[in-house]
This record gives C-alpha cells, structure tokens and sequence, in this order.
C-alpha cells in the first residue's frame, strides 16, 4: 500500500512528463502545513529562475510572524510574488504544476493570483 506522500508523487509524475514535452517553464507548487512554496523552473536544463515561500523573512513579516504561511491568504501573496519575480526574469508563459495536490485552496489561491499578476499558463 502506497503512502499519502507515494501517492501525491505518483500522481505529479505525470503532469511532469507531459509539462516536458511543451518545452516551457514550469510553475511548481509544493504546500506543507506551515507554508507554501512555489518556483519557475525552466523548460531546458532545470534551473531555478524564480522562487518565493512563506518561509521567507520578509514575506513572514507581511503575514503577520510565524505560523500564518498556512493558510489562503498567503498563498495568494506568494502567486503575486512568484509572478512578479518570473517576469523580472523575463519569463511571461508557464505550465502550472501542482504536483499531485488537489486544484483547490491554497494551490488554486496561489494560481489565481499568479495569473491576475501576469503569469500566462
């Protein structure tokens, strides 16, 4: 029998395979209980181009100090973030990767915001 964990990574494996054969950066979503965290990696080469989490000082102070990366809130601060930064990094088209987790809450929070800030996917 397969974990929770297993089975969330059985799952993102293929939206992986089929995100690398478009060829475009991709926008990666992980969520723990705590925080959530969201990167641009490039199509070519998986290279980091633009990252932000809750975990990050500033952001935490935005939030309101610890413990409040968890919930939607934060998520849509980090899709603005994640935005801003991917096009400050030239990047304007991505594949949404969710990585297994369920299209709602925090994760769909996260890729509303990146989209109304300018992220096409």
């Amino acid at each position: 029998m397969l974990s929770k964990k297993q089975q969330r990574l059985r799952r993102s494996l293929q939206t992986r395979k089929r995100i690398a054969t478009q060829g475009v950066p991709r926008l990666t979503v992980y969520r723990s209980n705590t925080h959530i965290y969201a990167s641009v990696i490039s199509g070519e080469g998986d290279k980091v181009v633009a990252s932000a989490s809750t975990a990050e000082k500033d952001v935490r102070a935005q939030l309101g100090g610890d413990g409040k990366g968890g919930n939607t809130e934060a998520a849509v601060l980090i899709g603005k973030r994640i935005a801003e930064k991917a096009k400050a990094a030239g990047v304007e088209k991505v594949a949404f990767d969710r990585a297994g987790f369920a299209f709602h809450g925090r994760v769909k929070a996260l890729a509303e915001a990146a989209r109304e800030a300018g992220l096409q996917f």
